[in-house]
């Protein structure tokens, strides 16, 4: 499930997957220009969830 999420994440191209050919292998995910401008909208839904108790 969480693979699924991050491949479409990719797709969307709100997330950059970088492979490090290394054993045992290593994945490092970072946000996009375009996820970049999404971070004040999922702290704001954080801050939301938190106040709400949810």
């Amino acid at each position: 499930m969480l693979i699924q999420n991050l491949k479409e994440l990719g797709a969307d191209k709100i997330i950059i997957r970088e492979a490090n050919p290394v054993v045992p292998p290593h994945v490092e995910y970072s946000l996009t220009e375009c996820g970049e401008e999404l971070r004040p909208v999922l702290l704001a839904m954080k801050k939301w969830t938190l106040k709400h108790n949810i």
